[in-house]
């Protein structure tokens, strides 16, 4: 059964109960190992120890704790592996442990502590861990400026203990208090925040259920997030002074859960600078500082209005979501690199109202069969279409024509399949085609050379067409002749207008010929 997630909240439990049964036995090599399985609340884990062990754990605590030498079974020598000596010792070890556990009932010793695993599982044993860890070695993981590694239960220990208004240093030891940890945590730039699919360890802690608080963090710039509840999170919206890249990978359902974790507790809310209209109850401020934002691998289904606090974001990676349509990024002006890929976008329609910065735009692995609406985004350099539904070469005409773009990919696409594909495709960016890298490959000079033929061919198609359609010819021949004799009576003829700004009509086939 997975272990509940306590809510946050002034009121605290008590403290819960531990328990440590030794639930049977294996044989490993000449010797046997005990199964104990250790419970504190609603956590439970199993630990693995043979008699050595327990031996040396028994020795210490006769030394530091002076416990009853007597209270520990005796050795074996002869038989020390039989079913029946192994049974025998598996309930008088239980009896043991139980005993030093009503003997030191708030913190456990370290000795006993280590021995059961607190410092993987238990909060008092996880946060004395950290605390000593960032003792010994704080002061170098800051000076290094690297990237601090921690796990949501860690995260999760740290916040039940600030929150059930102990004493910081509850074991005496200083070396364990906890004011090592807040020191720490409060001039830390750089965190990444990793759970685990499935229960943690041997226990059956889901960390992805565990509620933690990041408030603790004053002053990050970069923030990486996975397997954890992103609705569990709390307190990251303290580092939106500071925050400039932040990755919240398989956590999230929503990017409101992300971006606006407060608004749950609003009906309306806006954006700080914006200009109120109609009833709202919260003015929720903007992550002033983010320019880099990750929410790649996670189950967002719509590009909702949170994006509003966002406003100077640069990159975007929303891939491998569940997003259907592109919406509300018409107010990230600051936008130029945006990731679409392996979504469910079917229609690109009207996207350049919502893009007109973007430079690199992946749409990789959606169910694209038309490119109609990207012929206006004129600033775009780099454009992943690979494993899409593009069928027809004509399709690629809607981006022949943007005067940037360097980099296109279509591999996979119905389309990549046409004999001479590569030429093709490169023959619809005309005098640009040298320019092109398709599919991360250079262009040729033999290639070149084939778009140069298709060109010419292209042509003299069109001259042809225009040549066997006289009706059309003659059609446009008598409206220009209308237009040229219809004038005031009285007044002089009149020669054909020269201004720039006014078309010249084309009269006859040499003006044609003449332009090619």
């Amino acid at each position: 059964m997975a272990a509940a997630a306590r809510c946050f909240g002034p009121e605290r439990e008590a403290e819960p109960v531990k328990e440590a049964r030794v639930v049977g036995s294996e044989l490993v090599d000449t010797y046997t190992v005990y199964i104990i399985q250790v419970t504190v609340g609603s956590h439970e884990w199993t630990v693995k120890h043979r008699y050595s062990d327990f031996y040396d754990l028994h020795e210490k605590l006769v030394a530091e704790r002076k416990i009853d030498k007597n209270l520990l079974p005796p050795k074996k020598i002869i038989g020390k592996n039989s079913r029946s000596l192994v049974e025998k010792r598996e309930k008088d070890l239980e009896i043991y442990l139980q005993t030093l556990l009503a003997t030191f009932p708030g913190v456990a010793p370290s000795v006993l502590a280590h021995f059961l695993h607190f410092h993987f599982y238990e909060i008092n044993g996880i946060t004395a861990a950290l605390a000593e860890e960032l003792f010994e070695k704080g002061e170098q993981l800051l000076g290094a400026g690297e990237v601090f590694a921690i796990g949501p239960l860690q995260l999760y220990a740290v916040t039940e203990q600030l929150q059930q208004g102990k004493p910081t240093c509850a074991s005496g030891d200083a070396k364990t208090d906890l004011g090592h940890i807040l020191d720490f945590t409060c001039r830390l730039k750089y965190l990444k925040v990793s759970g685990t699919e499935g229960p943690f360890g041997t226990s059956n802690i889901q960390e992805q259920l565990l509620p933690f608080d990041l408030s603790i963090f004053k002053s990050l710039h970069q923030v990486e997030i996975s397997h954890c509840g992103a609705r569990h999170i709390r307190g990251l919206v303290a580092s939106k002074p500071t925050l400039a890249t932040m990755s919240v990978r398989y956590s999230a359902t929503s990017m409101k859960e992300v971006l606006v974790p407060e608004a749950s507790e609003f009906d309306e809310w806006e954006p700080e600078g914006t200009a109120l209209e109609g009833p709202v109850t919260a003015v929720i401020p903007t992550w002033q500082a983010l320019t880099t934002l990750d929410l790649s691998h996670n189950s967002i289904s719509n590009i909702d209005e949170s994006v509003k606090l966002i406003p100077k974001i640069e990159f975007l990676d929303l891939s491998h979501n569940g997003v259907p349509v592109v919406d509300n990024l018409q107010h990230l002006y600051n936008l130029v690199h945006l990731d679409l890929s392996y979504n469910k976008l079917s229609s690109l329609e009207g996207v350049h109202t919502k893009l007109g910065n973007i430079k690199t735009l992946n749409l990789a692995g959606n169910l694209l069969e038309s490119l109609s609406g990207l012929h206006k985004l004129y600033s775009l350099v780099n454009l992943d279409l690979r494993d899409n539904r593009i069928e027809q070469m004509e399709e690629v005409k809607s981006i022949g024509s943007l005067p940037c773009l360097e980099h296109v990919a279509l591999l996979n696409n119905p389309l990549s399949i046409i004999p001479d594909y590569r030429t093709k495709v490169l023959a619809q960016f005309g005098e640009r085609a040298s320019e092109v890298c398709l599919d991360n490959t250079a262009t040729t000079e033999k290639e070149l050379d084939t778009v140069e033929v298709l060109k010419a061919i292209q042509k003299a198609k069109e001259v042809k067409s225009k040549l066997n359609n006289p009706e059309k010819k003659i059609g446009e021949d008598s409206r220009f002749s209308a237009a040229s004799c219809v004038r005031p009576s009285g007044s002089p003829p009149s020669v054909a207008p020269t201004s720039a700004s006014l078309p010249q009509p084309i009269l006859s086939n040499q003006g044609i010929l003449g332009d090619e």
